[in-house]
């Protein structure tokens, strides 16, 4: 049986800042504002990490020191675009076999402003669960921009 399409989650938030500075917040800090309680790992989260290059992790390290993967980088295109493949499950465990994916675009607004955009797609590959968990990551991808909006402005 084949899985009906379920339409990807897209957000767009405007950040007062460069488009060098939303990608680098965006990639080289996302411990700054990936909230902690967005965590797969056994143990609580410590540092979220992306790897700046293409083939690099995506993932987080936990307090014990445990190391638990979330996804791969596909495209670095500093700084301008990312693309990402995200590997977590209906289960919230990381499946190296499990792939949906998540772009993010930084536009240029003026100077001083940067339109974000983030697609986070094939979410019909989670099956019976993809509309429960299309709600959940559409909720939690709400409340994560808006901390990353904070960021960037700590930040500058």
């Amino acid at each position: 049986m084949t899985n009906s399409v379920i339409d990807p989650i897209r957000k767009q938030i405007v950040v007062a800042a460069s488009q060098e500075h939303a990608f680098r917040v965006f990639t080289q800090n996302l411990d700054a504002w990936w909230p902690r309680e967005h965590h797969i790992g056994k143990s609580p989260m410590r540092t979220s990490i992306i790897e700046p290059k293409q083939g690099g992790r995506w993932y987080e390290i936990g307090e014990d020191g445990s190391q638990c993967d979330w996804g791969t980088v596909l495209a670095w295109e500093p700084p301008r675009r990312l693309l990402l493949t995200w590997q977590i499950t209906a289960e919230w465990t990381y499946d190296p076999a499990f792939v949906t994916e998540i772009e993010v675009l930084f536009h240029p607004d003026g100077a001083t402003k940067t339109r974000v955009e983030l697609e986070h797609r094939y979410l019909e590959r989670y099956g019976q669960a993809g509309a429960q968990i299309r709600t959940v990551l559409d909720e939690g991808w709400n409340g994560t921009l808006v901390q990353y909006d904070q960021a960037v402005r700590k930040l500058a």
